[in-house]
C-alpha cells in the first residue's frame, strides 16, 4: 500500500514538472509553405552560410532552412556556448 502512495506521489510530481514553463526559449520548426525562407523578419548570417538567418531585430535567434521547414533555435543552443560568442551580429 505504501508503495503504491510512494509511486502515485512520484508520477505526479513528473507530471507536474513536465507541465511547468522553464523560462527559457527553447527550438521550434515552421513549415514552409512556399518553400521560400527570405522574407518576413529573417536577415542573412553571413554570406558563407546562405542558410542559416537571424529571426527578429535582435541577434538571439538563429535559424536553418531547408526546401521544406525552418528550424530556429536560441543561438547558445544552435552553436553551442563555446561558439556562439563568437558569431559576429549587427542589429538593424
Amino acid at each position: 500500500m505504501k508503495a503504491s502512495v510512494a509511486f502515485l506521489a512520484l508520477l505526479a510530481t513528473l507530471v507536474a514538472t513536465d507541465a511547468m514553463p522553464t523560462g527559457r526559449p527553447s527550438c521550434y520548426k515552421k513549415v514552409l509553405r512556399e518553400r521560400n525562407c527570405h522574407g518576413g523578419h529573417l536577415r542573412p548570417l553571413q554570406p558563407e552560410l546562405a542558410d542559416h538567418l537571424w529571426q527578429g531585430d535582435a541577434c538571439e535567434v538563429i535559424c536553418y532552412c531547408n526546401f521544406s521547414e525552418l528550424l530556429c533555435c536560441p543561438r547558445d543552443i544552435f552553436f553551442g556556448p563555446k561558439i556562439s560568442f563568437v558569431i559576429p551580429c549587427s542589429p538593424p
